[in-house]
């Protein structure tokens, strides 16, 4: 059994290593995307114009004038001082081919005293200039950049997926190859026939050194003991890290219709409907100012205190979110996400929401995926720690690369001399 399992602990980490080497480098920089993007960026994100802002929805019409091949699909209701408004946009539909425009930008940064815009750009880009490098860095880490190929949308969020579960049982397979091979036990546990040089040892004191680095040794033993000791220290927050990310990248396609099955998740309109095709958007029938309306009057009959925050549209969905939260607070209490109401964007009717910490216990495992894999469940320790577990997922990964080089030199070097006799004698047998 532990051959085979070392056979599959072997190609499965060869198999994700180069991915979660990558996805390791970058979750340690993303953990403070906001703040470097806005420190690399100050000319998109800081406003220049003082005084009393435009409302929201005049900013969206100078948006969407400006340009007839876009249209807004988000954007915030109020603003932080001294910040820039920050909307997401979509491409329209040409009636001429049926298809969507060719716009090169899906982010507009707008001052809100003037209306002036200050930058656009197209969030997930592959560039590596300071405007675009953190929002490609985050797209890197959850996707690798995949395209979508052969019709299959988001494929690389899914080929993530399948990475995040392979980790996951193989996080279970490498803790059981660090567990010490069996031996005959003697009295009060300890051990016969100790591979090791005779004296009798227990089975803990056997299992001891794996959790250790030891010091003086070769490069390859230091390289080895940082590969298990660190796996082992840190093996309950690499699991978490493993199962969370198949919760967010596979949240529709495995997460769910498992979590459904032993316990009950609250319906979700935007999870629940299935979504159209990019060129068939579904044209609301209400404005934002509508839905902003109906959804301000709901939030107030429940006594919500945060005001609404931020609204968008789905095209592919045909429905309004709008969300609730202060200026600045659009992640929540601990990254748990802010509350949200649903609406229909043809008759405006109330389709659910979202509200942290409430629902089932489904539905709280499901809004925790998000905090955990991002540390803001613990606020700032928290971030500062999965910034470490970030570079420790990279360690693991380089140095599970290194030993597989040196135990293959190691196999081939065991081979060569039979090869040797082999061709010996062939060539003896030619003769």
């Amino acid at each position: 059994m532990r051959g085979l399992f070392t056979i599959v602990h072997r190609w499965a980490g060869l198999f994700i290593a180069v991915f979660l080497f990558i996805a390791g480098l970058t979750g340690a920089v993303i953990s403070w995307d906001h703040e470097l993007d806005e420190w690399l960026n100050p000319h998109l994100f800081d406003a220049k114009a003082t005084g009393a802002p435009l409302s929201s929805f005049e900013l969206v019409r100078r948006v969407e004038a400006a340009d007839p091949r876009i249209r807004v699909s988000y954007f915030t209701l109020s603003f932080e001082e001294g910040h820039n408004a920050d909307l997401f946009v979509e491409p329209r539909v040409d009636a001429k081919t049926g298809e969507l425009f060719d716009v090169d930008y899906n982010q507009v940064f707008i001052d809100p005293v003037s209306g002036e815009v200050a930058g656009r750009r197209f969030w997930g880009a592959i560039s590596l200039d300071s405007e675009n490098i953190l929002p490609f860095l985050y797209k890197l880490h959850y996707s690798m950049h995949i395209p979508d190929l052969w019709g299959v949308t988001d494929l690389g969020m899914l080929f993530m997926g399948v990475v995040g579960i392979v980790w996951m049982f193989d996080c279970f397979v490498g803790f059981y190859l660090t567990l010490p091979r069996r031996a005959g036990t003697g009295v009060n546990g300890s051990v016969r026939d100790d591979p090791a040089g005779g004296a009798q040892r227990t089975w803990w004191q056997r299992w001891k050194p794996a959790w250790s680095i030891k010091r003086g040794a070769s490069a390859y033993r230091r390289n080895l003991d940082l590969h298990r000791a660190f796996g082992l220290w840190l093996w309950a927050a690499l699991f978490i890290l493993a199962f969370t990310s198949i919760s967010m990248n596979l949240n529709n396609q495995v997460v769910r219709p498992i979590l459904s099955r032993i316990s009950t998740l609250t319906p979700d309109a935007f999870d629940d409907r299935a979504p159209t095709a990019l060129n068939k958007p579904i044209e609301p029938v209400l404005a934002f100012p509508q839905a902003v309306e109906i959804a301000r009057a709901e939030a107030a009959r429940r006594g919500w205190d945060e005001p609404a925050g931020g609204a968008f549209y789905g095209l592919q969905h045909g429905l309004y979110s709008i969300s609730f939260f202060h200026p600045g607070d659009d992640h929540g209490s601990a990254g748990m996400g802010v509350k949200m109401l649903f609406l229909d964007g043809a008759t405006g009717a109330l389709e659910g929401g979202r509200v942290p910490w409430e629902g089932t216990a489904a539905d709280i495992f499901m809004q925790l995926q998000f905090p955990l894999h991002s540390g803001r469940i613990a606020g700032i320790p928290g971030r500062v720690f999965l910034s470490f577990m970030g570079l420790v997922v990279a360690l693991l990964s380089a140095t599970g690369i290194v030993i597989w080089f040196k135990k293959r030199a190691a196999r081939v070097l065991q081979k060569l001399p039979r090869v040797a006799v082999d061709n010996d004698r062939l060539g003896r047998a030619a003769r």
